[in-house]
């Protein structure tokens, strides 16, 4: 079996009396789309939020690419390898879509404080291939022709495809896509599912949380549904749809999630 990107085990997190994660596991392999879903409340947000530093876990054991990381802070976490979208998008309002991405991509830059403050020639060559990379990404997702607007006049679909580009500015070992289908219409949704596809196909590896069930069993590889914090099922998008314990976390017994 290859080395597992994501390797989380025995991950918990209380928030005061109540225990918001309890005993979780998780193992990504290269390539996978991975899906974490479950009723609200489940505990999937606090999850993706442990798992790339914006809340600190109160327990678990935590492996990038094999090596052991911490999830203490974004930024340390997004140098690791991981890089996340946010259910509520997080662009810079005022900046072009191609700054955007570009400031995604200083995650990866060498020349430091000092050749941006004289302007070195290794910053500025760097710099360059920054704003190369940055608009390659931008026809990648979709929305090249759009790279000089600012970002809150792009439309609904189009912010959430430049959050994506921004993410794989990063060059990470695995893209962490928090609701990206939240607010979409069926037409910006087939959209997304297509550029997710184009990723998988690429050799990117990706988690998704989802409230839309029917795109994540159409989408990924392998499943884990969360209810009240606790795992309750793991495994192929089919196995999962006929697990009882999902059927009655999502519906009540006698349905299944579509």
């Amino acid at each position: 079996m290859s080395q597992p990107v994501l390797n989380v085990q025995g991950v918990s997190k209380r928030f005061g009396g109540l225990q918001a994660l309890s005993g979780v596991n998780m193992t990504i392999l290269p390539g996978q789309v991975y899906g974490l879903i479950g009723p609200n409340g489940a505990g999937k947000t606090t999850f993706f939020n442990v798992i790339t530093g914006l809340y600190t876990p109160d327990g678990g054991t935590f492996e990038l690419g094999g090596a052991p990381y911490k999830p203490t802070t974004v930024h340390e976490v997004a140098k690791a390898g991981i890089a996340r979208t946010f259910q509520n998008i997080r662009l810079f309002a005022e900046m072009t879509a191609l700054e955007n991405v570009m400031v995604g991509r200083h995650v990866r830059t060498n020349s430091g404080l000092l050749g941006a403050m004289f302007r070195t020639a290794g910053f500025k060559a760097e710099e360059a291939a920054i704003r190369r990379r940055a608009q390659e990404l931008l026809d990648y997702v979709g929305i090249g022709n759009f790279a000089h607007y600012k970002a809150r006049t792009l439309s609904y679909g189009d912010q959430r495809r430049l959050e994506i580009a921004r993410a794989l500015a990063t060059d990470p070992k695995l893209i962490a896509l928090d609701e990206p289908a939240a607010g979409m219409n069926a037409t910006e949704k087939v959209v997304l599912r297509e550029l997710i596809d184009r990723i998988r196909k690429d050799g990117r590896t990706i988690l998704i949380i989802e409230h839309d069930v029917k795109l994540v069993m159409g989408l990924c590889d392998r499943v884990t549904v969360l209810d009240y914090g606790k795992q309750i099922a793991e495994g192929t998008a089919a196995e999962v749809q006929r697990n009882e314990k999902v059927i009655e976390a999502y519906l009540g017994a006698g349905h299944q999630p579509h």
